[in-house]
């Protein structure tokens, strides 16, 4: 579980600081998934098919985020696994409006790198704060 925990940190770290940051954490053959994104759910197989994703999505992200908060962390079966309920929120540079939102996160490590992330997100809470 210190793994998880470790790598749970270093997402919050990089959410909050230098959102590529992320990108080194991930295994070549990482699966992301979001089931409930905004626009319909979505799935990136491979660290290089998320980044052509990632990338130019990053920058035209209009929040900036500057606080995680780890909610809690369940253990599973699995020691490769842990389920990650936790908080995001930031500013919308445009116009100092502040926000966050609530996540759930199935997080899988495997040799020290991201090999799954399925992420459950609050899409309404999104939106509200990106309008």
């Amino acid at each position: 579980m210190s793994d998880l925990r470790t790598m749970i940190e270093s997402l919050g770290k990089s959410w909050t600081g230098d959102p590529a940051a992320m990108d080194d954490l991930l295994a070549d053959d990482v699966v992301i998934e979001a089931p409930f994104a905004a626009g319909g759910p979505a799935r990136w197989e491979g660290r290089a098919e998320w980044l052509a994703f990632a990338v130019p999505a990053r920058a035209g992200f209009p929040v900036r985020f500057d606080r995680f908060t780890p909610l809690t962390v369940h253990e599973t079966a699995d020691p490769e696994v842990a389920v990650v309920e936790y908080e995001l929120a930031g500013e919308h540079p445009a116009t100092g409006e502040r926000a966050g939102a609530r996540f759930i996160g199935v997080l899988r490590v495997r040799d020290g790198r991201i090999a799954g992330w399925r992420e459950y997100q609050n899409t309404h809470a999104i939106l509200q704060a990106l309008s």
